[in-house]
């Protein structure tokens, strides 16, 4: 098998761990980073950006073209798409017409757009292509097959945490504050602001928070990346987890993330949350603004020992479910050869 993977290799793309293990388990992958070269391309200056709003930009049809070269050279038996912005429908048709299994995983939606960042219409008019829609969202399962008559199957987000890293992360001395790792939106600057205003202190993570939120109970820092991201995130005795609006009723890659490290996390009361840990055990849940608020107050008042149960309890539940991306590529690999074959 021949395995062409498209999407992002910037070192916080999940690709990037399939890519590995993939790779380890002897199958012959190829990376080709369109999101990458727009991004790298967009983000360079003012004029590109203007350019490409304009519609004067290139930049697509370039990206497309070395997409079909690689096709060409590679020859791949399969493509896995992740999301998919950069790739043109045309294109997809091109390679579908030469027989190749199209695979796509996208980590948002491909039905809700919450941001620029999100989707666009090569997504909406590329799904007709896809042999096999794999998502984390059942809901996004089902709207595929019921809707657009596609192959669909659940594959979760997972963690990928070096035990090294992890020896590191449990001798770290514990912040009593709440804490949370993400780029800001209106909803969540509102949310945290309105925990502030009741009193709870909390340090945030992430690019532009500064913009959003002025609370003299929240602390603004920049993005955390690979060893303290994993740091940090065990560092807290609270770390919260906020939705965003196109997977209200799922989980999110922190999730599992904070779970890995053994992170006591607080989210939102969904099915998923509920299916993959123990509530009151393994992660604490919240329906709104006022339950989280409670939720964190009792959080707080643990002793260090109940807190250390708690997070060898939800680190425990995620080596033992194997909640890694190492299986989440042998899971990953499976459904591929079931639906291409």
């Amino acid at each position: 098998m021949k395995l062409l993977i498209v999407g992002s290799d910037k070192i916080y793309a999940i690709e990037n761990f399939y890519v590995k293990y993939l790779l380890e388990a002897g199958i012959s992958v190829k990376q080709f980073s369109a999101q990458s070269l727009f991004y790298d391309f967009y983000q360079k200056n003012l004029q590109n950006k203007l350019w490409f709003k304009s519609g004067l930009s290139r930049i697509t049809s370039m990206i497309n073209e070395r997409f079909l070269q690689q096709v060409e050279e590679f020859k791949p038996d399969i493509i896995w798409i992740f999301k998919g912005m950069e790739i043109l429908p045309a294109s997809l048709k091109t390679v579908k017409e030469k027989g190749i299994c199209l695979v796509n995983y996208n980590p948002d939606s491909p039905f809700v757009f919450s941001g620029t960042g999100s989707g666009n219409e090569n997504i909406t008019a590329s799904i007709r292509f896809y042999d096999l829609f794999l998502t984390y969202n059942y809901e996004d399962k089902l709207r595929m097959e019921r809707e657009h008559h596609i192959r669909s199957a659940i594959l979760p987000f997972g963690f990928n945490l070096d035990e090294n890293i992890y020896k590191i992360a449990i001798n770290e001395a514990e912040k009593q504050k709440l804490c949370f790792l993400g780029n800001p939106d209106r909803q969540r600057a509102f949310f945290l602001e309105s925990l502030a205003d009741a009193g709870l202190v909390m340090d945030v993570f992430g690019n532009g928070w500064g913009r959003f939120v002025n609370h003299n109970n929240i602390t603004v820092n920049k993005p955390v990346y690979e060893n303290d991201f994993w740091i940090t995130l065990r560092r807290y005795r609270i770390q919260l987890n906020l939705m965003r609006p196109h997977n209200p009723s799922s989980h999110n890659m922190r999730s599992f993330e904070a779970a890995g490290v053994g992170a006591i996390q607080l989210a939102p009361d969904t099915h998923d949350h509920h299916t993959y840990f123990e509530p009151g055990e393994e992660i604490f849940l919240y329906h709104d603004l006022e339950s989280c608020f409670k939720a964190a107050k009792s959080i707080l008042s643990l002793s260090p020992d109940d807190a250390l149960a708690i997070r060898n309890s939800t680190r425990s539940r995620s080596l033992k479910d194997e909640y890694t991306y190492k299986s989440r590529a042998v899971m990953a690999l499976n459904l591929i050869k079931e639906y291409c074959a």
